[in-house]
């Protein structure tokens, strides 16, 4: 089990149950009431932890290593999966993975970003970083959806799109921007859910939905912490100073009314309970799925727009 900085305290109460444990079985002991002590306070301790994290701390725990990410969600909550691969004009994006899955009967097109399990993952999946090809795949889904009158639900979790020179040679911007146009007159009910890390334009190329959610310790804002404050004040230094400026957590998006809602997770994070979790994410979607297929996707697009345009309108009293 990996812990943060910030989770010194839970990690000594864990290292303890691990030591009375091995002194029970060394002098055959009977010592359960004292692991069962332990375990209240690991519990009574998350929770006061957990109530009162930083910006900061939930930047830590969208990219922690255990986090589960999309297509452990993916393999969780449907009954069957097909992945589907490529854009039809350069080559399959594995940072951006999507499907075909049916979710307790119901079909849907799943589609998110992938980061990998460990290093050779991470670079096979370019750490979660979509290449414009992986936004052009994604497109192909999502018109495919459409064109079987099947929801569509993204899964989002990038640092941002990849910013290499040959991402911009093939487009990156563009096939961003064609995503936004597209998404937001697409005839079937979109689902956007931030499960970690939602940066940038990265985050916005699969992010324009009927209804926008965030997990609990996920962030969603225009750039990074890290890269804010390496603008700002010209180093790293001051990334927990720019995280709370930045107001990037879900309870900021959800009061300034740029996302629909929060998705509550398990106390201590996603990773400590990811089947927990996933079934919440399951339930989540089909609430949000059954509630706007009865909706006229004219009015539906509508909305959609409508809710997209008013973001950041101020209106001034004469």
């Amino acid at each position: 089990m990996n812990f943060l900085d910030f989770e010194k305290p839970i990690e000594d109460l864990y290292k303890q149950i691990d030591k009375t444990r091995e002194i029970s079985e060394k002098n055959k002991v009977d010592m359960n009431s004292t692991i069962a002590d332990l375990e209240k306070k690991i519990v009574e301790l998350r929770e006061k932890i957990y109530t009162n994290l930083t910006p900061w701390q939930r930047v830590q725990l969208s990219r922690h290593p255990d986090r589960p990410y999309t297509l452990y969600y993916i393999e969780k909550m449907c009954d069957n999966f097909i992945e589907l691969h490529g854009d039809r004009h350069v080559k399959d994006d594995k940072a951006m993975v999507g499907g075909l899955g049916t979710i307790n009967g119901k079909s849907v097109m799943l589609i998110g970003q992938q980061k990998g399990v460990n290093t050779k993952q991470r670079q096979y999946r370019n750490f979660g970083m979509p290449n414009p090809e992986g936004y052009r795949k994604a497109l192909r889904l999502m018109k495919t959806a459409e064109k079987f009158n099947i929801p569509v639900v993204t899964l989002i979790d990038t640092p941002g799109a990849f910013p290499g020179l040959e991402a911009e040679e093939r487009g990156q911007g563009e096939a961003i921007a064609r995503n936004l146009f597209e998404m937001a007159k697409l005839k079937v009910p979109i689902i956007c859910i931030i499960i970690g890390e939602g940066a940038s334009g990265g985050a916005l190329g699969i992010g324009v939905g009927d209804k926008v959610l965030m997990c609990e310790n996920s962030w969603y804002t225009v750039i990074s912490p890290e890269n804010c404050s390496t603008i700002l004040w010209r180093s790293w230094d001051f990334k927990e100073k720019a995280a709370e400026q930045l107001h990037l957590t879900a309870t900021d998006m959800n009061s300034f009314k740029l996302i629909d809602g929060v998705i509550n997770e398990p106390v201590g994070g996603a990773h400590t309970n990811p089947e927990e979790m996933a079934q919440t994410l399951k339930a989540t979607i089909l609430h949000h799925i059954e509630q706007l297929e009865v909706m006229d996707p004219a009015k539906r697009i509508t909305a959609r727009i409508d809710k997209f345009a008013n973001m950041g309108v101020v209106k001034e009293m004469a």
